[in-house]
């Protein structure tokens, strides 16, 4: 039987049907003659890490995923934080934050104008120079930049995490007040919270208006960085470790700070690869790796952004041919594991990424599939999100996916069984032994 798991994970693979592509979606229109070969060697189904029709993005799928507890999870500015190498305490609060273009209109209130407005290595540090940290009522602000235009701020004193974005993702929008979220309108420290980001965002917002940087791209016609906007405010909470909880030793391959942060939280090693132009190329790469880490864990994640970026492009023959290149990656690489019947392959994505419409990410289900020893046959022969749902896996949602990871690999534990005093979902648990007669210390 399968010892060890190496999950495909395709982000944002899901996606819906585009009239362009005959009323297809860009997996089904794709040439993934690989991706269907595996399909006809093992079971297929569909899998949504919540509720059909949520969309989620990468972090809470992923989460999921994990095996993680919806009520572990902490919010994605701290799993950024956490990323990014940064020590958060336990009462800190981080949230996502980055530079961006605002006017204020005859009323003063800020619109979103230029989202994604760009500048130069030179410039971005010398925006974030402009901002020092900044101290308020006991409570201390700190900006770190993480990638590009991008940063993770942190509050650190009497704070709590149940506030309101000011990103309204929407280029046209006002900026949303910063504002208590309603379970928590009259708790003090989430009061204290808004109000003392609402002040913060305002000096930035001067602080950066006056900034050289930004005089100097006025006077030479260039759009000002002259704000920040913030969301998916959170604090670190207690979880369970995957090789805790699960039993089992786990390594994300990833590019993406996020997953370096969710493998932190889980308790998961973490391998940093490169992105280049050739996504096929990073899939040999990367399974590659895995190969080469086999002996060492139970659950490796193999991880490629690049079919979620392709859809947000709008562009679904964009995705179509992300979709095309990473088949032929797996063309190149997977076989040797197909071979060795030590290993349990899934493939699956975390979310949809709709590559039309205004969605960011959308709700519909992902396609999934278990190839190895033991692995339920069915009759779909093509990998794509509507000939799986015929497939014997059904629709997996939440951490059923673990649990089934875990099945596959003879690790399941069987309801009532307690040979460990701990919260554990694997079998064997670990457990001290019985001792008849115990020798006495010496």
């Amino acid at each position: 039987m399968p010892d060890t798991c190496i999950l495909i994970l395709l982000d944002g693979l899901g996606d819906r049907s585009h009239p362009q592509l005959g009323h297809r979606t860009p997996l089904q229109a794709a040439h993934t003659p690989y991706l269907d070969r595996l399909a006809s060697l093992g079971g297929t189904g569909l899998y949504h890490a919540t509720l059909f029709g949520q969309p989620l993005p990468s972090e809470n799928a992923h989460f999921a995923i994990f095996g993680g507890m919806p009520e572990e999870f902490p919010g994605r500015g701290p799993l950024e934080a956490l990323g990014a190498g940064l020590d958060l305490c336990p009462d800190d609060v981080a949230m996502l934050a980055h530079f961006a273009h605002l006017e204020p209109d005859n009323e003063n209130r800020l619109i979103l104008r230029h989202d994604k407005v760009s500048a130069s290595p030179d410039e971005i540090r010398r925006l974030f120079d402009s901002l020092e940290d900044f101290e308020c009522d006991g409570v201390t602000l700190k900006l770190h930049p993480t990638n590009g235009m991008f940063s993770v701020l942190t509050m650190g004193g009497d704070v709590a995490p149940h506030i309101t974005d000011t990103n309204p993702m929407v280029d046209g929008r006002f900026i949303p007040k910063v504002l208590p979220l309603a379970p928590y309108a009259d708790d003090p420290p989430t009061r204290r919270t808004a109000r003392i980001l609402t002040e913060y965002l305002k000096w930035a917002h001067r602080r950066l208006t006056d900034a050289p940087i930004n005089r100097s791209r006025r006077a030479s016609g260039d759009i000002p960085v002259n704000g920040l906007v913030t969301q998916r405010a959170g604090r670190l909470k207690p979880c369970l470790p995957m090789r805790t909880r699960y039993g089992l030793r786990g390594l994300s391959i990833a590019s993406g700070t996020i997953y370096a942060g969710l493998a932190r939280f889980t308790g998961m090693d973490f391998l940093k690869v490169p992105d280049t132009d050739d996504p096929g190329a990073d899939m040999v790469k990367r399974i590659s790796l895995a190969r080469e880490r086999l002996g060492d864990y139970d659950f490796i994640h193999v991880h490629t952004k690049t079919p979620d970026q392709a859809a947000h492009s709008k562009d679904p023959d964009a995705k179509v041919r992300v979709i095309e290149s990473l088949d032929r990656g797996l063309a190149r690489s997977l076989e040797p594991l197909l071979e060795d019947d030590s290993v349990l392959l899934a493939v699956t994505a975390d979310h949809s990424t709709p590559s039309c419409g205004k969605l960011i990410h959308s709700g519909e289900p992902v396609p999934l599939m278990f190839i190895g020893t033991g692995v339920r046959r069915d009759t779909v022969t093509s990998f794509d999100e509507i000939s799986v749902a015929c497939g014997c896996l059904g629709a997996m949602r939440g951490p059923e996916l673990l649990f089934t990871i875990l099945n596959y690999l003879d690790r399941a534990r069987l309801v009532g069984i307690h040979d460990s005093p701990d919260p554990v979902e694997y079998w064997p648990g670990d457990h001290e032994p019985f001792i008849l007669d115990p020798k006495p210390q010496e």
